[in-house]
C-alpha cells in the first residue's frame, strides 16, 4: 500500500533497517615457537662469545703476569748467585761433584768457610755450610734446593777433595729456590790450566769462574751464566806470615826487621763491603788488623 503523508508518497514496503557494517578486528598476535626458540639461541651465542671474550683475556692477562713473576724469579736467583760468588773470601772451601742420573745432571755444589747466622724456627742459627743441589722429580723436572748445615760437610783430611760427608749429615734447613727446571749444569774454569771442568774437588782452591747453563721448563729458552771469582788471599795464610813477620820483628807487635825498619805489610781483600770498602779504615785489611805507621 502506498500511502500519503503531507503530500509525500509512502511505499506500502516496510522501510529496511540500515545495515551496519562489520569490520574485522585489528590483526594481533604473539611470537611463535620458533620465533623464541631462535631469539633464545642468539642470546645464548651472544652471552657465550662474551664470556669466552673475557675469559680469553683474563687468562692472557694470568699468563703474562705469571711469565713476569717467574722472570723476575729467576733474575733475582742470577743476582743472588752473583753476588756471593763475589764476595766469597779467600780461605772458602768448595767442592762441586755431579752424578748422571740418566735424563739429568744432578749437581752438589758445597761452600764452607762461608758463616751464614740467621734465625731459622725462632732460634738463632749459624751455617758453618751451605749446599745449592739439584732435586729429580717424578715429573721429569728439577728442583733447586739451598741447604744449610751446622756442621763442615767436606771432608778436610783429603788433599784433593775427597769424598763429602753430607750423607751423614742432615741439614738443618732447607730452601727451594726453582722448580720445573728442564736442566741445571755447571762448568768452572781452573785459574791455573785455563781449562773447563764439570767438577770440581779441590777445596784448597776456588776457580776462577763458575759457568752455568740452564732452562726453565718444557719451553723455555737456554740460558747461559758467568759468575766470575776474584782471587783473594787466604786470610788465615796472611794471618800466619803476620804472625811470623812480627815475630823476627822482635816481638814488637809491628812487622820490622829488629833494627827498627818497617816492614811493608801487603793489603788482603776480604769479603768486601757494600760500596768498595774493605774490613779496615779505608784498606783492604781485616777487620783488626792495623796497617804499619798508625
Amino acid at each position: 500500500m502506498i500511502g500519503v503523508r503531507n503530500g509525500t508518497q509512502l511505499s506500502n514496503y516496510p522501510i529496511s533497517r540500515s545495515h551496519h557494517h562489520r569490520f574485522p578486528p585489528s590483526q594481533k598476535r604473539g611470537f611463535t615457537l620458533l620465533e623464541l626458540v631462535i631469539a633464545l639461541l642468539l642470546i645464548a651465542l651472544l652471552v657465550g662469545m662474551v664470556f669466552s671474550t673475557a675469559r680469553s683475556s683474563l687468562v692472557l692477562g694470568n699468563s703474562v703476569v705469571q711469565t713476569q713473576n717467574e722472570e723476575m724469579l729467576h733474575q733475582a736467583f742470577f743476582e743472588l748467585l752473583e753476588n756471593r760468588f763475589a764476595a766469597l773470601p779467600g780461605n772458602t772451601r768448595m767442592e762441586l761433584a755431579v752424578t748422571d742420573a740418566g735424563s739429568h745432571y744432578l749437581s752438589d755444589l758445597t761452600l764452607e768457610q762461608v758463616p751464614l747466622s740467621f734465625t731459622w724456627g725462632g732460634q738463632e742459627r749459624t751455617a758453618k755450610a751451605i749446599q745449592l743441589s739439584t732435586v729429580k722429580r717424578r715429573s721429569g723436572f728439577l728442583d733447586i734446593v739451598l741447604r744449610y748445615y751446622e756442621n763442615e760437610i767436606i771432608d778436610p783430611e783429603s788433599s784433593t777433595g775427597g769424598t763429602s760427608s753430607a750423607a751423614d749429615e742432615e741439614p738443618f734447613a732447607e730452601i727451594l729456590l726453582l722448580t720445573d727446571v728442564a736442566y741445571f749444569e755447571w762448568r768452572v774454569l781452573d785459574g791455573r790450566t785455563m781449562e773447563y771442568q764439570y767438577d770440581w774437588d779441590q777445596p784448597g782452591r776456588l776457580p776462577l769462574q763458575m759457568e752455568l747453563s740452564c732452562k726453565f721448563g718444557a719451553s723455555g729458552e737456554e740460558i747461559r751464566q758467568i759468575f766470575w771469582i776474584p782471587p783473594r788471599q787466604n786470610p788465615e795464610v796472611f794471618m800466619r806470615q803476620l804472625q811470623q813477620t812480627a815475630g823476627q820483628g822482635g816481638g814488637g807487635g809491628i812487622p820490622g826487621t829488629g833494627d827498627g825498619t818497617e816492614v811493608e805489610v801487603p793489603g788482603i781483600e776480604v769479603n768486601p763491603l757494600p760500596g768498595g770498602g774493605g774490613g779496615g779504615e779505608g784498606n783492604n785489611l781485616p777487620p783488626g788488623v792495623t796497617p804499619p805507621g798508625r
